[in-house]
């Protein structure tokens, strides 16, 4: 049987670390070229890894109609009308997270999926990587969660810190914590304490972000998101109180090509189903609402009288 071809959109650090290398290691699937804003930079991943080359307009066209499924390594606001238009093109969508920085550009996204009728997976990492994916599972599973806190705080742009490659995206430098790893902690806490039905957002300092939700059947959680912590002083995790005791998100996730490669089985057992996956475009669309909550509150502080906390509606 030919196995389906799967292309990429994004030539960045994300695509050549981690989403490249798993598209071309996957023993269930072709990978179907590469996509990049520059030429220059298509070409060399492509070549690294024995597939087609595409760039511009008609690069993409041609991609869209080579592939059954395309992934994504771009900015969320670049991704978001190209997910759209690949959607248009039946192309099944392997998403980064946040699909999109706006409620309209998510929106947009997960109704050109339905109504094209293809599948979808946001690769949101706790839900896939094999250190943390059966433990999201399995605290959901026995229930009785009555508290959470989880604190993403990252030193990509702390005092002193050497971000590297990833430090030099514009669009992180911009979002900061909230739009980058507020994603991270919302897939894991969405699952354990439910819907997310109440956000009050706080920022204190540019870039620490603490959220305070509320979810359905009465749970509370509550989040502090940042990418600008001094680097002693960084860290991640997540703790759960519930009828049972206490659970804590295990320290180590796995490696993120694996996390990723599992991310493709998803996005392949979807499409051959006809079932949506958890971590579809849609709820890919809630986690922008829920952001965008925040951001508005946060906003709002900064430049004005404080708002009443706003009801983040399913």
């Amino acid at each position: 049987m030919t196995k389906p071809r799967i292309g990429l959109l994004g030539t960045g650090p994300w695509a050549e670390r981690t989403q490249a290398p798993a598209l071309a290691a996957h023993p269930g699937i072709e990978f179907g070229g590469v996509w990049g804003r520059r030429p220059e930079a298509a070409t060399a991943l492509a070549a690294a890894h024995g597939t087609d080359a595409h760039s511009g307009e008609d690069g993409l066209d041609a991609l869209f109609a080579a592939c059954d499924a395309v992934a994504f390594a771009l900015p969320p606001d670049v991704q978001a009308p190209l997910a759209a238009r690949a959607a248009a093109a039946g192309c099944h969508l392997l998403l980064d997270k946040p699909v999109a920085t706006t409620v309209p550009g998510a929106r947009a996204v997960a109704d050109a999926a339905a109504g094209a009728g293809v599948a979808s997976v946001v690769f949101c990492t706790l839900r896939f990587a094999a250190g943390t994916a059966e433990w999201v599972t399995e605290q959901a599973t026995r229930g009785g969660w009555f508290t959470a806190h989880a604190h993403w705080l990252g030193a990509l742009y702390g005092p002193g810190a050497n971000g590297g490659a990833y430090a030099e995206s514009p669009w992180r430098r911009e979002k900061g914590g909230l739009w980058d790893v507020g994603p991270h902690a919302l897939s894991a806490l969405i699952p354990l304490l439910g819907e997310v039905t109440e956000v009050t957002a706080v920022r204190t300092g540019s870039d620490l972000t603490h959220l305070v939700l509320r979810h359905e059947g009465g749970a509370a959680s509550s989040a502090a998101l940042s990418l600008s912590t001094p680097p002693a002083g960084a860290g991640a995790g997540l703790e759960i109180r519930g009828e049972q005791g206490t659970a804590v998100l295990p320290e180590r996730w796995g490696d993120p090509v694996a996390s990723f490669g599992a991310a493709v089985d998803a996005l392949l057992e979807s499409a051959a189903t006809g079932r949506p996956h958890a971590c579809d475009v849609r709820f890919g669309l809630r986690l922008t609402e829920i952001l965008a909550e925040a951001e508005r509150q946060t906003a709002a502080v900064a430049t004005g009288p404080e708002t009443p906390a706003g009801v983040a509606a399913p």
